[in-house]
This record gives structure tokens, sequence and C-alpha cells, in this order.
């Protein structure tokens, strides 16, 4: 017979267990990256001693980390000036995009598999193709997950360096006003977001 029969007895070996692993791996993967929001903030004083207009200006960022693009927001005027448009530094679009890419195929992938596995596994241990194709399919992802996962992790420890407020509040000084590190950004899941992207190798 060659249609549908539900066997999970593939989920009970390696071949299967793995493949489980690697969907559930990947559904983080992507969704701690590509879901994630972040706030880094300064806090703005004057550099005139009889003006009290101390104002704290935030700025939000996230996937996929166009960081260049993230202005400081707060209000248009401190210190009786106009507060000058302030912009984070760098693109790390293309690190992160390609890291969520590569989950989310792998998910897919996984997610294929575990069908072909549960379903027609009777079609895949009469077939001399199909587990050649899985693995050869497996090799190429796992070198692909070592790729994007060092990318990102490089991508990431960029990211943590522009948003981390010392380094932005050495930046933005200007004659009338000064700068002052505010509240940091919390990486937590970023940090979880590439040691999944590893433990899928």
């Amino acid at each position: 017979m060659s249609g549908f029969q539900i066997d999970f007895m593939a989920l009970k070996e390696p071949l299967g267990f793995i493949k489980v692993l690697e969907w559930f791996f990947s559904i983080f993967s992507f969704a701690t990256c590509g879901g994630y929001k972040g706030q880094t903030s300064l806090f703005v004083t004057c550099a005139q001693k009889n003006i009290t207009d101390n104002q704290t200006m935030t700025a939000d960022f996230g996937y996929p980390f166009q960081l260049n693009t993230v202005i400081f927001k707060g209000i248009d005027n401190i210190c009786n000036t106009k507060w000058l448009p302030f912009h984070l530094i760098g693109d790390y679009s293309s690190p992160a995009q390609f890291y969520v890419a590569i989950a989310v195929l792998a998910f897919l992938y996984s997610m294929g598999a575990l069908v072909l596995y549960i379903g027609y596994r009777h079609l895949y241990q009469d077939s001399k193709k199909l587990p050649l194709i899985d693995f050869i399919v497996t090799i190429i992802f796992a070198f692909m997950w070592l790729v994007s996962s060092s990318a990102w992790a490089k991508g990431l420890t960029d990211v943590k360096s522009v948003t981390y407020s010392q380094n932005i509040a050495r930046q933005c000084n200007e004659t009338i006003y000064v700068c002052h590190p505010g509240t940091e950004p919390h990486m937590g899941t970023l940090n979880i977001s590439a040691a999944f992207g590893f433990l899928n190798l």
C-alpha cells in the first residue's frame, strides 16, 4: 500500500526524534529573533546650570535591526534649543533576516519530514532515494544553520554595542546639552535566539 498510514514509531527512533527537536528549535529561533522589540534611552541635561530642562529620550528598535533608521524621540525642544535628530548607527538586517529565513525554511522542512516519517513511513523505508535526499538536505541545513547562526551571533554583538546607552551617550553630546546613559535594552531573548540556532547543528 502507498497511502497515508499513521505510524508514530518513527518518533521513538533517532531519525524522528531529532526532527522533532529541529522543528521545536527552529520555531524558537525565528520567534525570538523575528519578534524582538527593545528600547534604549538617554537622559539629557542642559550644559548651562541655570537651565533645568532635563529630559529622557527613547529609541525603540527591533527586527530586522535597521538601526540607522531609528531616531531618539522625546520632545522637539530642550535647553531653549531645538533637539537635533539623533539616530542609532548601523544596519544589521542582513544577518538577522538570513537567520530568520533559514529558521523558517528549517521549520517547514522539519514539518514536511515529520509528515513523511509518520504518515508515509512504509514508503520511506522501501525507497532508496528518499532517505538519501533527506540525508543530503539535512546536511545542507546543518551547514546553513552554522553559517546563519555565526552571522547572527556577530550581528547580535554589534547590535548590543550600538544600543548600549553608554556608547550612545558619547556620540550625542552638544555644547548646549549633555547626554547621559539611560536604561539598557533587555537582550535575553536575542541571546536565546542565537543559542537555539547553534542547537540546530
